[in-house]
């Protein structure tokens, strides 16, 4: 039996379907396609974080169950975060789906299937206290040099916007130990850049050790033996400790890359949205980053058009990102979410007001990035190759330390050769708002 998912939203989502793949191929001897035309077994592993994405994975959906009526596709199995939270109401308006699995029942895909292949249609949505471990069969989709390694599933956080806990449940960390298996089997099997992950990593271990423990974990993972490259992803202001700065600022297989979502820096916003930490205090932490590490790159996220924002909260905003520059911005319009906090909150913001304040944050964000990327213009750069470019064959792409897997720029050269996952350094001769290009200049530096 052909199988083929269609992965939708966040990394984190990603490693469940690498979960998925591997029980699948693994266990039951499924073979793997990226043509759905082609497969017997469709899973959709949707997003149901905010409006946008919840119509990408509806719609997604649609075009599977088409492939199903013209009879190539015969099974449809709606997973993740919309499975999770509509499961009910996806089985009774699409007859053509035979199965929804939740986010907490990952380990259950099996069950799953023998249900449907016997004719019935099931939901799958019991709990949420699935948590994977190194022993969870796996089967890595990103490059074979790369992979992200989720340390966490979860998160104890009520951010009035957001509706993840109720989806993916209360912070669940594993342990160090377990964690170090993993990362020591995917670099033995050639994968030389370690990518962290969780909804809230520099909140890993309160649950098990009853410590921010991220640094603890770094420093057992950076003594692994052939990797090269270790990043993290999703820091929460309250949660970044001076141990931590210390730790990335002096391990030098850790990238200096701040993932830091800040979503506001007016305390009325913060206050409205819950973060828990005033605009001062994220502004006073990422300046003491910067003034630790210089060359640190950062990345944010930013919600506009949150319930009460007036024009001077904005203006406060756009102040701020003009002054810091931050190296990259996912800027987000709020998206008013039923079962959340902010749902019932007075003075919603006017659509169209919402999207010009979105406009002109993207605007500044693309100048200042423009910038940045100009400053670089005859440096050499270290970078990870990750191979034949999809501009043309004719160029290889990598990234550097300050440029995170799909979701940041990339470098482009369009002389020399190199292996993928290969450290090469790169000479910079023409720039774009968030990519570099030139030639490779030295080869193998590490």
């Amino acid at each position: 039996m052909k199988l083929a998912v269609i992965t939708l939203g966040c990394s984190k989502n990603l490693i469940d379907t690498e979960h998925y793949l591997g029980i699948l191929a693994n266990k039951r001897g499924y073979e793997i396609t990226t043509d759905v035309e082609d497969a017997d077994l469709c899973i959709v592993n949707t997003c149901g974080f905010i409006g946008d994405a919840k119509e990408e994975s509806i719609n997604t959906i649609l075009e599977v169950i088409e492939y199903k009526r013209s009879g190539s596709v015969k099974k449809i199995i709606v997973a993740g975060c919309l499975a999770e939270r509509y499961a009910e109401e996806l089985l009774a308006e699409m007859p053509e789906v035979d199965a929804i699995i939740g986010t907490g029942d990952v380990d259950k895909i099996e069950e799953v299937m023998d249900e449907i292949l016997a004719g019935n249609r099931v939901i799958r949505s019991e709990s949420l206290d699935f948590l994977a471990n190194a022993d969870t069969e796996r089967i890595i989709t990103t490059f074979p040099h790369t992979a992200y390694l989720k340390i966490a599933e979860g998160c104890n956080r009520r951010c009035t916007y957001c509706i993840i806990p109720s989806l993916r449940g209360q912070l669940r960390s594993r342990t160090i130990e377990d964690i170090v298996v993993e990362a020591k089997r995917l670099v033995a099997n050639g994968v030389k850049e370690i990518n962290l992950l969780a909804q809230e990593t520099t909140e890993y271990g309160l649950d098990l050790y009853q410590k921010k423990a991220l640094p603890d974990l770094m420093k057992e993972l950076v003594k692994i033996d052939g990797l090269k490259w270790l990043r993290t992803y999703y820091m929460f202001p309250n949660s970044v400790t001076d141990e931590l700065i210390e730790v990335m600022k002096n391990e030098e297989k850790i990238c200096n890359y701040f993932d830091i979502p800040i979503q506001h820096v007016s305390d009325k916003m913060l206050q409205g949205m819950k973060r828990a930490i005033s605009g001062d205090a994220s502004k006073e932490l990422l300046r003491k980053i910067r003034r630790e590490i210089p060359e640190a790159t950062f990345r944010t996220s930013i919600i506009v058009g949150f319930p009460g924002e007036t024009e001077e909260d904005f203006q406060e905003l756009m102040d701020f990102v003009k002054e810091f520059k931050f190296d990259y911005i996912g800027a987000f319009k709020y998206s008013r979410e039923e079962d959340t906090v902010a749902y019932d909150l007075e003075n919603q913001v006017d659509e169209d007001i919402k999207h010009k304040r979105w406009v002109e944050l993207t605007n500044l964000q693309a100048e200042i990035a423009e910038a940045k990327n100009r400053a670089f213009l005859g440096k050499e750069i270290e970078v990870m190759i990750d191979g034949v470019s999809d501009e043309s064959e004719y160029m290889l792409e990598g990234r550097t330390r300050g440029q995170a897997l799909e979701i940041d720029g990339k470098v482009l050269s369009n002389d020399g050769t190199a292996k993928p996952g290969e450290i090469v350094i790169v000479k910079v001769e023409q720039n774009f708002n968030y990519d570099l290009l030139g030639p490779i200049v030295k080869n193998n530096i590490k």
